[in-house]
């Protein structure tokens, strides 16, 4: 039956996918979220250790299936949130089979919020995608906007974005337009093409863990909220709360935060 409403689309499947990657996609995704050259486990083929993150790339295409399918206008339809979870490493190369459904739809009213997962053997990952127009359903409003959690920052540092870092990115597979060309952007209310948030959220990661002193490719679980753009060449500001292996954490651009309840954990932290 074709869906008729937002909620009409809880529970669908929305396909499997075997994707394949080699060392190459992997040193490239590592080079646009900021990895050092001198970072050689990241960025050469003789010792690379993919960035758990980069599984992201590679499960795209499952939110991109819903919006395609027409579930949401794709030209208004943002990220609102995304949450990662590793269950392995990705190898330096390989190949990998994915599903991907729509766990749940929640009615914000004047919008409704696309709960999408995508799972494999290394990973699971969910998408939270805000679509303006699709609400008013009848649904369950669904969880509210978590809170700030009250900690007090142990760690700050900056996050440096680069101007080319939007242009570099889109190669990895997200090459929505409002990434690349000014028009696009405009047309969301932007002055300039914005910064992928799955890329200021890996940036923030890969500096998170430099910062206390762990390896980026032992990331096990990563989570946040995207609460405002960011501009390719932003200089951002880096705020955590560490404990063992874990942080809390967010990243703001002049005090307004960019990335809000954000949670990092690696190894067995």
């Amino acid at each position: 039956m074709e869906p008729k409403n937002a909620g009409d689309w809880i529970g669908r499947f929305l396909g499997e996918r075997t994707v394949t990657w080699t060392e190459r996609d992997a040193i490239l995704y590592a080079l646009a979220v900021g990895a050092r050259a001198t970072e050689l486990d990241l960025v050469y083929e003789e010792r690379l250790r993919p960035l758990p993150t980069f599984g992201l790339t590679l499960a795209q295409w499952g939110p991109d299936a819903l919006g395609g399918a027409g579930a949401f206008d794709t030209a208004r339809g943002l990220h609102g949130a995304q949450h990662l979870e590793v269950l392995a490493p990705l190898p330096p190369r390989g190949e990998l089979t994915m599903s991907a459904c729509v766990e749940a739809v929640w009615d914000k009213g004047s919008a409704a919020v696309f709960e999408v997962r995508v799972d494999s053997e290394c990973f699971v990952a969910r998408w939270s995608i805000f679509a303006p127009g699709a609400g008013g359903f009848g649904g369950e409003r669904g969880p509210s906007g978590r809170r700030a959690a009250e900690w007090t920052a142990s760690r700050t540092t900056t996050v440096e974005t680069f101007t080319e870092q939007a242009a570099l990115y889109r190669l990895c597979g997200d090459q929505h337009a409002i990434h690349i060309d000014p028009a696009a952007a405009r047309a969301i209310g932007q002055e300039r093409p914005i910064l992928h948030g799955l890329c200021t959220m890996a940036t923030s990661l890969l500096v998170l863990a430099r910062t206390i002193g762990a390896h980026p490719a032992d990331l096990r679980e990563a989570g946040c909220r995207f609460t405002a753009p960011v501009v390719p060449g932003d200089v951002l500001e880096l705020k955590a709360h560490v404990s063992g292996g874990t942080a809390a954490f967010e990243v703001c651009k002049d005090a307004t935060p960019v990335i809000g309840s954000g949670l990092a954990r690696f190894g067995d932290g």
